[in-house]
């Protein structure tokens, strides 16, 4: 049954939503505190209402590509949120280009999309047909690239991958429903929000834009945090039974490469899988599951 936000469950989601929120950047590895900083606390919590309220259907937007595959961090967070969404009873649907799209499409809901289409109107059009055949309630986008000020895309290094990146931008622009950004350098989809932030940061920053950005160490972890705060939201624990050594090891098998090491290993932006298992179990904690 879902908790009621009474005055008093308001302070204390609020609460809550703070003590994630700097849980996730608490290392700072790249500079997301200190674009935390900037940011009008309670942004978990109110993401989290964003996925509390979603009904049918939830389009879920994932995959950076890294060395002519894809990377861990991004598609371990979506299959959080996606298993999470599905258990309150709504339709995610995973969005992303290929090879990422076809690895998953056996096992989950996937519209995909194609690779370094440059001509506008395509874009434009592509995110309508899509909008239309879906009509999501809700838009979430997980370490997707955003397009930069020359609309081209970029990764941590500066160097150019728009001829490998599939388009997410559109489709987030043209929503015409909430929509949820979670990244964790500065060029990803949603770092629009906090420009002036990201100033100082050694990044080709993204200037797409979201109703909600959350930021993290690592962005799976941010996923994660969401799905917490939901299932405190909804009383239930919806971590329980996710497995990240399992999802890591699903992906690497399928070709997942870390995103900083660029190395097919159980791995998230260089960090072990025993990181990932930890923040878990440190966020059931939080909201008294575990």
């Amino acid at each position: 049954m879902n908790q009621p936000l009474t005055r008093i469950g308001i302070q204390d989601a609020v609460a809550l939503s703070h003590r994630i929120e700097a849980l996730l950047v608490e290392r700072n590895l790249r500079g997301m505190a200190h674009v935390r900083n900037s940011m009008l606390s309670g942004y978990c919590l109110r993401a989290a209402l964003m996925l509390q309220q979603a009904r049918g259907c939830v389009l879920i937007g994932t995959g950076f590509p890294v060395a002519g595959t894809f990377e861990t961090d991004g598609p371990v967070g979506a299959i959080s949120l996606y298993q999470a969404l599905e258990a309150c009873g709504a339709e995610p649907v995973l969005v992303c280009g290929d090879p990422l799209a076809g690895v998953l499409e056996a096992d989950y809901r996937v519209q995909r999309l194609p690779l370094n289409e440059r001509d506008p109107a395509v874009r434009l059009q592509q995110a309508d047909d899509i909008l239309a055949e879906y009509n999501p309630s809700l838009v979430i986008s997980i370490e997707r690239p955003g397009q930069s000020d020359d609309a081209d895309y970029y990764n941590m290094r500066g160097e150019s991958i728009g001829q490998h990146t599939a388009s997410f931008d559109e489709i987030m622009h043209r929503a015409g429903c909430p929509t949820i950004a979670i990244g964790d350098g500065g060029n990803e989809i949603g770092m629009g929000n906090v420009r002036p932030a990201l100033k100082s940061l050694d990044i080709k920053a993204a200037v797409t834009r979201c109703n909600e950005l959350v930021v993290a160490d690592v962005s799976n972890w941010g996923g994660h945090a969401l799905v917490a705060l939901l299932g405190w939201l909804n009383g239930r624990d919806l971590l329980a039974e996710f497995d990240n050594m399992a999802v890591l090891a699903y992906l690497s098998a399928r070709g997942s490469v870390d995103g900083v090491t660029r190395l097919n290993e159980l791995t998230e932006d260089s960090l072990p899988a025993a990181d990932g298992q930890a923040m878990l179990l440190a966020l059931r904690q939080l909201t008294e599951f575990a």
